[in-house]
């Protein structure tokens, strides 16, 4: 996992395709300090109109290590953004995982839809369990799946039944 430490953090790119360092924003969160600015600033900076960069891949190990501890809060957004930005990493505008990187983000990615596994069973809010179920799809190959349960709520899946 990168250090927090590491000079590459502030060298990295957002959604926007501009630098963006999440790690402040990730120490909230880990400190539990508000969240729900830290929340607004990860999605505003990591995702935007289907773009991402290697800050939010970067993100990813930290915000998995960060619900392992218990200080993420709030599991629509841990788990909508994993799955959100899994989806959009294998589109041609968004660039290569970085090899630094790989066994780190792909290894939370599974660890995440082990602990999904888990959470699913607590989880109140059908937003919340559809994000769950989202990277646990994603973790076992079934994206297009994952995309269904993230980007869906049942009532529009519905009005798409012929």
């Amino acid at each position: 996992m990168l250090n927090f430490d590491d000079e590459r953090w502030n060298h990295l790119m957002g959604g926007y395709k501009t630098p963006f360092d999440p790690r402040p924003s990730l120490q909230k969160l880990e400190s539990q300090q508000d969240t729900a600015t830290a929340w607004e600033e990860l999605w505003e900076e990591l995702h935007h109109q289907g773009d991402v960069g290697d800050a939010s891949y970067a993100a990813i190990p930290e915000l998995v290590r960060i619900h392992r501890s218990g200080s993420a809060g709030d599991g629509w957004n841990l788990y909508a953004m994993v799955a959100i930005i899994e989806l959009a990493r294998t589109e041609p505008r968004n660039p290569e995982l970085p090899d630094w990187l790989r066994e780190d983000y792909l290894r939370s990615i599974q660890e995440l839809a082990q602990m999904g596994a888990k959470d699913i069973l607590c989880a109140e809010e059908p937003e919340a369990k559809r994000a769950i179920l989202s990277v646990i799809a994603i973790a076992r190959g079934l994206r297009t799946h994952g995309k269904f349960l993230v980007a869906y709520s049942e009532d529009e899946l519905l009005e798409m039944e012929p």
